[in-house]
């Protein structure tokens, strides 16, 4: 059976390295359906998904992990969210033609950010220059300056998958040097399209079938935004009454978007007066005049 939407973590029993593997497939497609830009642009979406999918699961919390890369080039932004579930959406922002290329050559000067929003407690935040040839190499690049971990990271997408493989040495413990050279090379032969073909099992044996290596129960993705009419009226609050007001004078009601999944909403002066009184804490009242 193909494995699709999961993510794969297994563990080099005896070399203090750690792996994930993840194939996006329907959440792949439904993700990038709401999203308009160049098929480059596009593609480049399905990494960052497929990323920051592996990366929320190398940590243990509650809440979400965001990948945002942004820059003043053809490429505006790019963002990816996964929560510790792997409810999975993402955007896009760019002109209507990007160059194909290295990072600085499509979004130009830019940076690469991660964050990390728990449940509870306070957000944690990495910044790292957006530079080299691919997501992946600034990524790496991120793990080297703020994890100080040997991470290498392999990350494809096309129109129909988006699959992602990372490598890690266990914070913990002390890899060994000569260990992990060996399964870096071994790692370095997979192509993008045995790497687009493979399920996790069929990875593994082919790339380190010398190795012992535990594999842990698939866990699946999907795709899920978290924009809500809740949401969309906590960010109407925070605008203010007079804003508020003013908008619905001159445009007669207030449509929001969500950039994620494209769902619309609409609020006219009755609901704009509710959420307003209900900020008050004065509960509206049910007589009709």
């Amino acid at each position: 059976m193909i494995e699709q939407d999961v993510l794969r973590r297994f563990i080099f029993e005896s070399l203090g390295i750690r792996g994930e593997w993840v194939k996006l497939t329907t959440s792949w497609q439904i993700a990038k359906q709401h999203q308009q830009g160049p098929e480059n642009a596009q593609l480049l979406l399905g990494q960052g998904l497929a990323a920051v999918v592996m990366l929320s699961a190398t940590i243990k919390f509650k809440g979400s992990m965001i990948l945002q890369a942004q820059g003043d080039g053809d490429f505006k932004a790019l963002v990816a969210q996964s929560t510790h579930d792997k409810k999975i959406r993402g955007l896009i922002r760019c002109n209507d033609d990007v160059n194909n290329g290295s990072l600085e050559s499509t979004f130009g000067k830019g940076q690469l950010v991660l964050t990390i929003e728990p449940d509870e407690g306070q957000p944690y935040q990495g910044i790292v220059p957006l530079e080299g040839e691919n997501l992946a190499a600034a990524l790496q690049t991120y793990f080297e300056q703020s994890e100080q971990l040997n991470t290498r990271l392999w990350l494809i997408a096309n129109e129909t998958y988006a699959v992602g493989l990372l490598l890690q040495e266990l914070p913990a413990q002390a890899t060994d040097k000569t260990g992990w050279e060996r399964i870096e090379i071994l790692a370095n032969t997979i192509t993008e399209k045995e790497l687009l073909a493979w399920d996790c099992e069929q990875l593994l044996y082919n790339l380190f079938n010398e190795d012992q290596i535990r594999l842990f129960d698939s866990e699946p993705v999907q795709f899920e935004c978290s924009c809500g009419r809740p949401r969309i009226e906590r960010t109407l609050r925070a605008l203010g009454a007079e804003e508020l007001e003013s908008i619905l004078k001159e445009q007669g009601k207030i449509e929001v978007g969500c950039e994620f999944c494209g769902e619309h909403y609409t609020f006219d002066k009755v609901d704009v007066s509710t959420l307003l009184l209900r900020e008050k804490g004065i509960a509206p009242s049910d007589t009709l005049h």
